[in-house]
């Protein structure tokens, strides 16, 4: 069932105008298309001074740094102006940096692809080499999300090249057809779960999105008259813009290419699932009488509202608004009150959901404390193979 956009009431969106940094069309929006090329100034800083740690800077930055910076920075809850909304919507500066973006991540896997093949290494060089290009990969994911929500030709087309950095050419027909439409529900496997690990997680969600990407793109081109296994197949030609450049790769500077583009999409894969995992954390829409799922709606995704990862991100970590209304663009997503709220942005949740003891202790029972849940577990998309501990210790007298 497809998703209809969704907006609140004015009153239940928090309206203040304030001095609203990420509604501005202000320099710091760069960091979305900037970010990407860190890895490249690290690769300067490593051959001036020979020190691993600035050639780690941008595993440091997603995994350490961005994380202290959004708890020190803090989040910003306001919105723009309702009246401000159509034409910040339309404002091409925005959707410029979407573009900007792109260049920027090829720019750096092959400066790391390069590090690697030219550049003697020892086995934490390569490691960290490797594992880099997978992460900023992975922000390449996010900015093909961004343009493959839209309905022009030309972003969708972008979607597709940016995807073949990781390998993961199925990603937008998957998440357009697939995830948004059965978002929050017990069939998603892009939803975790309450008591699912994100270890767990990861062994249905990749695997899963692979097989619901194939079979939403052949049921599109049946409905066109168009053969699975032909150019019109949108995941194939995204496939096959990361051959030529994983065989150029290959052929320019040799076998060691192999486990390094290895490393890169698995690494990349893995930062997706990351988000995946902490957006819609046991979250469920409940059935009509008629046995579909209600409209996605704010409180079914978790929101963030961190100035500077969101300003990384193309304000991804607005999920609540993105969801609800999946065509709008990045800079008029909207905070709104009540929606349930991580504790701080992407990059902090992210290792958090590494320690899946951790983990439960921080989400749980914020999850049972968001208002249209307030403790009931029936409210709940539970694992089931938690759901019976789950219930003895929150809820025993809904057993």
């Amino acid at each position: 069932m497809s998703q209809a956009p969704t907006d609140l009431s004015a009153d239940s969106v928090a309206a203040t105008r304030q001095s609203n940094t990420l509604n501005d069309p202000h320099l710091l929006w760069m960091l979305s298309p900037v970010m990407p090329l860190l890895p490249v100034a690290a690769i300067a800083l490593y051959l001036w001074s020979g020190s691993v740690w600035l050639l780690a800077l941008p595993l440091l930055m997603g995994y350490l740094i961005l994380p202290i910076v959004d708890l020190l920075v803090g989040e910003d809850h306001s919105n723009v102006d309702s009246a401000k909304l159509d034409q910040l919507q339309e404002d091409p500066y925005f959707r410029y940096l979407t573009y900007l973006a792109i260049p920027s991540h090829f720019i750096t896997l092959l400066a790391l692809a390069w590090f690697v093949g030219t550049q003697p290494q020892t086995w934490l060089t390569f490691t960290i080499a490797a594992i880099t290009a997978g992460g900023y990969s992975g922000l390449a994911i996010n900015t093909a999300h961004e343009l493959g929500h839209k309905d022009t030709k030309l972003e969708r087309l972008l979607a597709r090249i940016v995807l073949a950095l990781p390998g993961y050419g199925h990603f937008c027909i998957e998440h357009n057809a697939g995830h948004h439409r059965d978002v929050a529900t017990p069939e998603d496997v892009a939803s975790s779960r309450m008591g699912e690990s994100f270890y767990r997680f990861i062994l249905r969600e990749i695997p899963g999105t692979v097989k619901r990407g194939w079979e939403a793109e052949k049921k599109r081109l049946q409905r066109r008259n168009n053969a699975l296994w032909s150019w019109h197949n949108e995941i194939l030609q995204s496939y096959a813009i990361s051959a030529a450049l994983y065989v150029g790769l290959i052929a320019a500077f040799g076998a060691i290419m192999l486990p390094f583009l290895l490393i890169n999409c698995v690494w990349a894969y893995l930062q997706l699932s990351s988000a995946n995992y902490i957006e819609h954390y046991g979250l469920l829409r409940e059935k009509n009488s008629d046995g579909r799922y209600e409209w996605c709606k704010p409180h079914h995704s978790w929101n963030a509202n961190s100035i500077f990862s969101n300003l990384a991100l193309f304000q991804l970590e607005r999920h609540s608004d993105h969801h609800a209304n999946p065509t709008r663009r990045y800079q008029s997503l909207r905070n709104f009150h009540g929606a349930p709220q991580l504790p701080t942005g992407y990059f902090g949740m992210y290792l958090v959901a590494y320690i899946p003891q951790l983990w439960y202790k921080v989400m749980d029972q914020r999850l049972l404390a968001v208002p249209h849940i307030a403790g009931d577990l029936d409210k709940v998309n539970i694992d089931p193979a938690r759901r019976k501990s789950i219930y003895k210790r929150y809820a025993p007298e809904q057993r």
